[in-house]
């Protein structure tokens, strides 16, 4: 299970890698979301997964601390969505805002604008 949400993590990266390569701003702030989702995956899966099973670990000694799962990476990942959401719907204003000023969504003739 591991392996596989591996090259999941691989290809969003890659995927967002390449949304923010290209010349519109819109397809930057989905890049930055797939970066965000690919770094909650990566999370996730290093928290450890267990398929269709409770999260408590088996085979550790009785002590009760011991036997249930790190519950760390679950709340890193839900403050994570949270600050990310935040941060997109701010960029999308903020982007919606400078087409309207520019009248394109063009990095490269939003750069000649400057002058």
């Amino acid at each position: 299970m591991e392996t596989l949400l591996a090259f999941v993590v691989g290809g969003l990266y890659a995927a967002g890698l390449y949304m923010m390569l290209r010349r519109s701003v819109l397809k930057l702030i989905i890049g930055l979301g797939l970066f965000g989702h690919a770094a909650n995956l990566l999370i996730f899966t290093m928290g450890g997964l267990t398929r269709a099973q409770p999260p408590i670990l088996f085979g550790l000694p009785a002590d009760a601390a011991a036997g249930v799962a790190d519950p760390l990476p679950q709340a890193l990942i839900l403050t994570a969505i949270v600050i990310g959401f935040g941060v997109q719907a701010f960029a999308l204003v903020l982007i919606r805002r400078a087409v309207q000023a520019v009248g394109t969504d063009d990095l490269d003739q939003m750069k000649a604008t400057d002058t």
